[in-house]
């Protein structure tokens, strides 16, 4: 029972990081960019977006005239501007999703280079060096894939959000420019 007490989660990832190779740092900077530009995209929707939207609102339900073609040429480019901003990040998470599984690989190729240098040093008579080179070779790509799916998983969820907020602003302005074509 006491050495649960003295576990501790900072000193376990350190030497989890320490096994993996110097890959390991790279994919956990990568993991930590994706997360960062995937926690900003939430940050956007909840506390950015909804502003930007009533002003949208606001400037469209200003306009007198909503029913011509110029008006709709003025939604049309409202509702693209709104798309481009909610899709502003997402090209680059999905790169850095792209990113992590080729990490994993290279630490995978890294790994069994050591396995391949203590078989030339020793033969293949060390089979804890030989473990040891495996494992090292396993970490990586375990953590690459690990932080692609998650990451693929929110990228997935951020891509609906996007389609469901775009479709949202173009109902919220058409609903308005129906209105007023019908009280006209």
């Amino acid at each position: 029972m006491p050495e649960l007490m003295s576990f501790n989660p900072f000193d376990a990832v350190a030497n989890l990081v320490a096994t993996g190779g110097s890959i390991l740092w790279g994919i956990l900077v990568v993991s930590l960019t994706l997360w960062t530009l995937i926690l900003e995209r939430y940050w956007f929707f909840r506390r950015i977006y909804p502003r930007q939207v009533r002003a949208w609102e606001d400037a469209w339900n200003q306009r007198v005239e909503r029913s011509s073609w110029f008006a709709h040429r003025i939604r049309e480019a409202m509702i693209s501007q709104a798309n481009c901003q909610l899709k502003q990040t997402l090209p680059v998470i999905r790169t850095l999703i792209t990113i992590c599984p080729l990490m994993g690989l290279l630490g995978t190729v890294t790994g069994m280079i050591s396995v391949f240098d203590v078989m030339a040093l020793k033969g293949t008579s060390d089979a804890r060096a030989m473990a040891s080179g495996v494992f090292q070779a396993t970490v990586p790509t375990m953590a690459g894939m690990v932080v692609a799916l998650s990451g693929l998983y929110f990228n997935t969820r951020l891509g609906h959000v996007v389609r469901d907020e775009t479709e949202r602003l173009a109902d919220v302005l058409r609903f308005h420019a129906q209105a007023q074509t019908r009280a006209g």
